[in-house]
């Protein structure tokens, strides 16, 4: 499957995250401790929110990120206050770049780690309960892009968690009735350049591996050092498929069945589950 990191608060500069940490996501990409796959080179992209916070940039590559040098120049000059970094490992389908996250459309940002079971047959179901309009946006063949346009669908503009959670009640309903016990396994992350939602949840129960960011006074307590912190504010969080290091107080297990949001004052986390459609 994948590894990404969700980033929110004070503006830095991608590659101060991306590339420095002692875990980074480069190196994620490489030797994921965490993951199914240890490696994830499958293509690679980020997105980021300019100062306006209207429609993010993207770039993606079907390369693998560890020696990809347009990536580390980019991420050397790019500063954001909110942005999203993935690296793939394909559950099936093709590399190309259209099935490289993360996925925009409109104001929306999306990238997802895990799968639909048994998606070619479950795809033309979930596909013709996307919206009509906005199907012709639909560019790849990942599961995950089927995803992200259905909680458009249901409602992502007004009701972010509900939007999601409709779309997870119909991907269980469809695989159900096709006969596949645990349809979904998903950790996703999702944002609109003002605030970040992220959601962790399986039909099992036993869902892929995420983890947030304590508040950065508490981890400057425990770490002076740490140069990345300096400056930053109490609302900065990173969301991540694994951690970027091992230092003790920093990471917090997300809680199974839970989705968090992000956004300027606060963070909270609260239990997820599916609605029927």
């Amino acid at each position: 499957m994948c590894r990404w990191l969700a980033y929110a608060g004070t503006s830095v500069v991608l590659s101060d995250l991306l590339y420095k940490p002692e875990h980074s996501l480069i190196d994620q990409s490489l030797h994921s401790r965490m993951g199914v796959e240890t490696t994830n080179g499958d293509g690679f992209g980020i997105g980021w929110y300019g100062s306006d916070a209207g429609t993010p940039a993207i770039i993606r590559d079907t390369g693998p990120a560890w020696n990809n040098r347009n990536l580390r120049e980019i991420a050397g000059h790019v500063r954001s206050p909110l942005f999203f970094a993935h690296v793939r490992a394909s559950t099936g389908t093709a590399v190309q770049q259209t099935n490289c996250h993360p996925f925009r459309h409109g104001r929306w940002m999306w990238m997802h780690n895990g799968a639909i079971a048994e998606f070619h047959r479950l795809r033309r179901d979930l596909s013709l309960a996307i919206d009509p309009v906005l199907f012709p946006s639909l560019e790849g063949s990942t599961d995950s892009e089927v995803m992200f346009y259905l909680a458009v669908t249901f409602g992502l503009d007004q009701d972010v968690p509900g939007a999601v959670a409709r779309m997870a009640g119909l991907v269980e309903r469809v695989g159900r009735d096709e006969g596949v016990e645990y349809p979904l396994q998903m950790t996703i992350a999702v944002a609109d350049g003002e605030r970040m939602w992220t959601f962790r949840y399986s039909s099992r129960h036993a869902s892929r591996s995420l983890f947030c960011s304590s508040r950065a006074d508490a981890i400057r307590a425990l770490h002076p050092d740490l140069d990345f912190l300096r400056g930053v504010s109490e609302d900065t969080r990173l969301v991540v498929s694994e951690p970027l290091g091992d230092l003790p107080g920093v990471w917090n297990e997300v809680p199974e069945s839970s989705y968090g949001v992000v956004q300027p004052g606060w963070d909270e986390f609260r239990p997820f589950k599916p609605e029927p459609v």
